[in-house]
């Protein structure tokens, strides 16, 4: 079983920067492939990022690239997004997500909310 903690989450003013953290316990971290997902009110959870198990080839949704960065540390059990020059509709529960010889994340964190104000 994989257990995943998110933080960092809070109110930002449009433009600034959050970085979200997800420690990871509970089974190999290097396995797995490293999501970020999120959910705004009223609307279906969409994915945001991810990172394979080397951190050497990432992923993101066209809302977010040139702006989130999605890292890891293996050593540390923790995946990251930083998130700059956040926009009122990044506002969303930003969720956690691993998988593993899957295309379904099997694993998802309770979510830590981001609120951008304008």
């Amino acid at each position: 079983q994989v257990q995943l903690v998110e933080s960092g989450g809070g109110l930002v003013q449009a433009g600034g920067s959050l970085r979200l953290s997800c420690a990871v316990s509970g089974r190999t971290f290097s396995d797995y492939i490293m999501a970020w997902f999120r959910q705004a009110p009223g609307k279906e959870r969409e994915f945001a990022a991810s990172v394979t198990w080397s951190g050497g080839t990432t992923y993101y949704a066209d809302s977010v690239k040139g702006r989130f960065t999605i890292s890891r540390d293996n050593a540390k059990n923790t995946v990251y997004l930083q998130m700059n020059s956040l926009k009122p509709e990044d506002t969303a529960i930003y969720y956690c997500a691993a998988r593993r010889n899957t295309n379904q994340y099997s694993y998802w964190g309770q979510g830590t909310q981001v609120t951008v104000s304008s």
